[in-house]
């Protein structure tokens, strides 16, 4: 699936400060003390599995800033579908700069593709249905930005970014202003008419509130099978309909097959396991 590049001063800023929090004060010891200055080498990454390409971009970027003269040939793209063996780049360039430059690519693709290739298993098991496969805010500090773009590689929904992206009232919110259909009010008072309002309801009896009182997605939190049957058909198109919690790869074909639109994934960005990729000597 064709994925959109992050903007470069975002890889720039975090890959410089992966770099600088892994040489600290003297740089690679090692490669300093083994290879002779001038040594050029040449490395492939490649797959050790099957999966999902992401973070290509950020490991790119690893090797130019220790080696900005360093050649680098891309097979694949992020997005792509991986097999075990796969050669995904060609990298020439000094050997001291590429071997310095190496966990801080592979951390960042090995991540990255981690994080497709999972969301890719959840996209899969609801396949057949109309449920997509929504992220969460549940990322590493610093780094969602690079972790939403490997949900959308694996072929993920986008949910919201941040805070600012949309107003979605949670159940913290509801019991500080005194009920589901206070709070859509508050909000739908509060907001732009560009700015789309969800909130969260925990029992089956709030979605008939939250409904009339304007909101336009309603999140179905911890609902039963049942309980997510009964709303889809009560809520009637009205609104789009979002299930979370619970939700897992032996859950989640259930879930999509009550008709909910969407359905939210903490786990893809907070229990994606890590991709192996390798960077190997020619």
């Amino acid at each position: 699936m064709p994925v959109s590049p992050l903007p470069d001063f975002i890889v720039k800023d975090a890959v410089t400060r992966a770099l600088a929090e892994d040489q600290g004060g003297r740089g690679d010891l090692t490669s300093l003390a083994c290879i002779p200055a001038g040594q050029e080498a040449k490395f492939y990454f490649k797959a050790r599995d099957g999966g999902v390409l992401c973070g290509l971009q950020a490991g790119i970027e690893a090797i130019w800033q220790m080696d900005p003269d360093a050649m680098i040939k891309c097979h694949m793209a992020d997005g792509d579908g991986l097999s075990p063996g796969d050669i995904i780049a060609t990298v020439n360039g000094q050997a001291r700069a590429l071997l310095a430059a190496e966990r801080i690519a592979l951390n960042f693709m090995g991540r990255m593709s981690g994080i497709a290739t999972f969301t890719r298993r959840y996209v899969d098991a609801v396949s057949g249905t109309k449920a997509r496969i929504a992220h969460t805010r549940k990322t590493t500090p610093g780094l969602r930005a690079f972790e939403l773009q490997a949900v959308q590689a694996g072929g993920g929904a986008m949910h919201r970014f941040g805070l600012d992206d949309a107003i979605l009232i949670k159940d913290n919110h509801v019991a500080v202003c005194g009920g589901v259909g206070a709070a859509v009010r508050a909000a739908r008072q509060h907001a732009g008419h560009m700015t789309r309002i969800a909130v969260e309801v925990d029992r089956l009896d709030q979605l008939a509130e939250a409904i009339e009182a304007g909101a336009e997605s309603v999140l179905l939190d911890n609902f039963s099978l049942d309980d997510l049957k009964a709303a889809v058909a009560r809520a009637g198109g009205q609104v789009t309909l979002e299930a979370s919690g619970g939700v897992n790869l032996d859950t989640v074909g259930a879930i999509a097959a009550t008709g909910v639109d969407v359905i939210s994934v903490g786990a893809l960005t907070h229990s994606a396991p890590n991709f192996d990729i390798g960077l190997d000597w020619d």
